[in-house]
């Protein structure tokens, strides 16, 4: 796919509807095909994700149609998908749910207000055009966060799965409650939730266009009314409330405000994340041209206008964007079509009053089965140890402490992770190719060899306050495995700066040579090195004759006995 070309038309210079512009007459079948996959898809998934987040069924409807309508409007990706979500869904209700009861009028009031918190920092991000915030998780934390979040969400289906009363508490807790009521399992339930976790899955594989969620939606709602399966224990959605959202905030406060923004900025980041990764992977797909930022703008106003209607937040969706690509969308018509769809079903919620909360919860264990990416984690754990321990401690935590301090330790051992390499670098000694002018770590493949009387340093790292000691170090390793050293080359070009710390130990570092009458030459420095040199003192201490633009002009120079 190719981005649409501009039409010569006052349209194509507004911000809005920007996958419209230049509409083409060819595109319309297959964006009208794209609408029905996604309205087959979106209403049995939003319907569980309302259950999943603890909220009226009839409140995922609604978040659909605002965060389809908002990214259309807003965005710059012609195949994103933005509605509820079943990634963020467990993670405000876990959070809200210590704040007040799981269906209450103030549970409600509170994932509503968060929507909007939520709603408002996603979009200042994409106004700020701070979308780099989005790279701050990095993928083995993703992908242990995803997968704490999939244990989450089967743990919290469990009950509807099994045909249990609902279990509250830590996942740990719910586990255990479960487990000693595992022998009341109501068999019809279990039957019904394992048929259509079958079906999803079979449609899935015969082809991703088949509604599978539909098909076992429908047919486990007519099963349960013809045989009269509610008098035989299977609990159902029951009436569905199914007029017109009540639009403002009830009940907020500054003091709910400040309770909410910790998970809002969790949330937040959490849907940045996500907005991010789904429309650059489809934009690579289809190759065509996105703009993360006005992404963030509309999935943070879809949030915004959920919120406002008393419903959830939205995020973008993966696995639609892939149904509205696969089914051969070409731009967000599709999308408004289907929630002009959803806005006509609404009216018809009632006849939702015998769908079998076993078959929701069938349906989000599938999505849970699709977020737990074992080959990611597998791919993490043969590339590096650490970084898959990242990944195990994000889901551990995520799954059995809390969302919040999942991300929070993670991120924490990330960063001392990345912040121990930089104060440890690699420091090389390099040695010339025989034949060149070139200069390679001893050892490589090109056979370079050591030029006697010279000690060539390569250190890839901005020399600062916390290597400093650690660079001294090892030029000390280096001149004493290397007896009857009398010139010291600094390599310089991967030093991209140098603070106050590094210079003065660069000084310290040229008296010390000087007492063992060894000459130091700095080479190919760049960036602000030769300046932070410069205004430190330390170029001075060096010579100004001893800063060279190559290795090989720096050896030939200060040695030119060295030989070829």
């Amino acid at each position: 796919m190719t981005t649409p070309p501009a039409a010569g038309s006052r349209l194509r210079n507004l911000p809005v509807l920007a996958s419209l512009h230049g509409y083409r007459r060819g595109w319309l079948l297959p964006d009208l095909l794209a609408c029905v996959t996604l309205l087959v898809i979106a209403v049995p998934e939003q319907l569980a994700t309302s259950r999943l987040a603890g909220m009226p069924p009839v409140t995922g409807l609604y978040t659909f149609v605002a965060g389809t309508v908002a990214i259309a409007v807003l965005g710059s990706s012609p195949q994103l998908s933005v509605g509820a979500d079943s990634t963020i869904a467990p993670l405000f209700a876990t959070g809200i749910a210590h704040l007040a009861p799981t269906g209450s009028a103030q549970y409600i009031e509170l994932v509503s207000l968060l929507a909007v918190m939520v709603g408002v920092m996603v979009a200042a991000v994409g106004l700020l055009r701070m979308g780099w915030i989005a790279d701050f998780l990095s993928a083995p934390i993703i992908t242990g966060f995803l997968a704490g979040v999939a244990v989450i969400i089967v743990v919290h289906q469990l009950p509807d799965l099994l045909g249990l009363p609902s279990v509250s508490g830590s996942t740990a807790h719910r586990l255990a409650e479960m487990g000693r009521n595992v022998a009341h399992t109501n068999g019809w339930t279990l039957a019904i939730g394992v048929t259509v976790f079958v079906v999803v899955v079979g449609a899935e594989r015969i082809d991703r266009k088949l509604p599978g969620a539909l098909i076992g939606m429908i047919g486990s709602t007519v099963l349960v009314a013809a045989a009269g399966l509610r008098g035989h224990g299977v609990a159902v959605l029951g009436t569905v409330a199914h007029g017109a959202p009540h639009l403002g905030l009830s009940g907020a406060t500054w003091g709910s405000v400040g309770r909410l923004l910790p998970l809002a900025g969790v949330v937040a980041l959490v849907v940045l994340s996500q907005t991010a990764a789904s429309t650059r992977a489809f934009a690579d797909q289809g190759g065509y041209e996105v703009d993360v930022n006005r992404d963030f703008v509309g999935a943070g106003a879809g949030s915004v206008l959920a919120g406002l209607g008393g419903a959830f937040g939205a995020n973008a969706s993966p696995a639609r964007t892939a149904a509205v690509a696969s089914a051969g969308g070409r731009t967000q018509l599709a999308g408004l079509a289907a929630a002009a769809g959803v806005v006509l079903l609404i009216p018809a919620a009632g006849l939702l009053t015998d769908v079998p909360l076993a078959t929701l919860a069938a349906i989000l264990v599938y999505v849970a089965t699709r977020i737990f990416r074992v080959g990611d984690l597998l791919a993490v754990l043969r590339f590096d140890r650490f970084e898959f321990g990242l990944a195990l401690v994000t889901l551990l935590t995520v799954a059995f402490v809390g969302v919040e301090q999942g991300i929070g330790v993670a991120v924490g051992l990330a960063i001392l992770d990345r912040t121990w390499r930089s104060a440890r670098p690699r420091v090389y000694v390099l040695g010339k190719v025989p034949g060149t002018t070139s200069w390679v770590p001893l050892g490589h493949r090109a056979g370079p060899v050591a030029v006697p009387g010279v000690v060539v340093l390569q250190l890839l790292a901005p020399l600062y306050y916390a290597n400093a000691d650690h660079f001294r170090l090892q030029v000390r390793r280096a001149l004493a495995d290397a007896p009857g050293t009398e010139v010291l080359v600094l390599d310089a070009d991967a030093v991209s700066d140098i603070d106050f710390t590094g210079a003065r130990t660069v000084r310290i570092l040229v008296d010390e040579l000087e007492r063992s009458h060894i000459v130091l030459a700095v080479a190919r420095a760049v960036g602000g090195t030769p300046r932070n040199l410069r205004r430190s003192g330390a170029l001075e201490r060096i010579g100004p004759g001893h800063v060279f633009d190559t290795i090989d002009e720096a050896v030939r120079t200060l040695r030119p006995d060295a030989g070829a």
